[in-house]
């Protein structure tokens, strides 16, 4: 059975992609098909829609371009594909590693606002007073910058 072959308006359509981003890709390099119409326009294969439907893969996952197009460029002299493999496993734990960074930023940011949320509910009479009044009392004091050591 003959590969389908696809207009870049099809190839929009099946994507969700425009059709300047995918002129984008393929002048990267990022795609393989070079075949075109009589009238110059693009044919593109069921090849190039699995690439690109991978490249908005690693994009979600946030991979640069120039990340993905050193993948894919890896392909040229790696016909078994160990070569990609041992590269995206690699990519894919530092971005796992730098998710997990970004997440307990998150988690002390959110502890600090708790901190505070508790702080200004916990308040009682003047709110210009300092809470270091209340430190015998609060569960946060070791995050308390107002502490007293009393």
């Amino acid at each position: 059975m003959d590969a389908k072959r696809y207009r870049i308006g099809e190839l929009c359509k099946l994507t969700g992609l425009t059709a300047r981003t995918i002129r984008y890709y393929d002048g990267l390099g990022l795609l393989k098909t070079k075949e075109k119409t009589r009238g110059g326009q693009r044919i593109y294969s069921d090849s190039d829609l699995v690439y690109i439907r991978r490249i908005m893969e690693l994009k979600a996952l946030s991979f640069s371009l120039d990340e993905i197009r050193r993948i894919i460029v890896l392909g040229g002299d790696d016909s078994s594909g160990e070569k990609r493999r041992a590269v995206l496993l690699e990519s894919y734990q530092k971005k796992l590693d730098g998710a997990r960074r970004r997440r307990d930023a998150i988690e002390r940011e959110m502890g600090e606002l708790e901190w505070h949320i508790a702080q200004l509910e916990k308040a009682d009479g003047s709110f210009k007073d300092c809470p270091g009044r209340l430190c015998a009392e609060c569960g946060f004091k070791s995050n308390c910058s107002f502490r007293r050591d009393d």
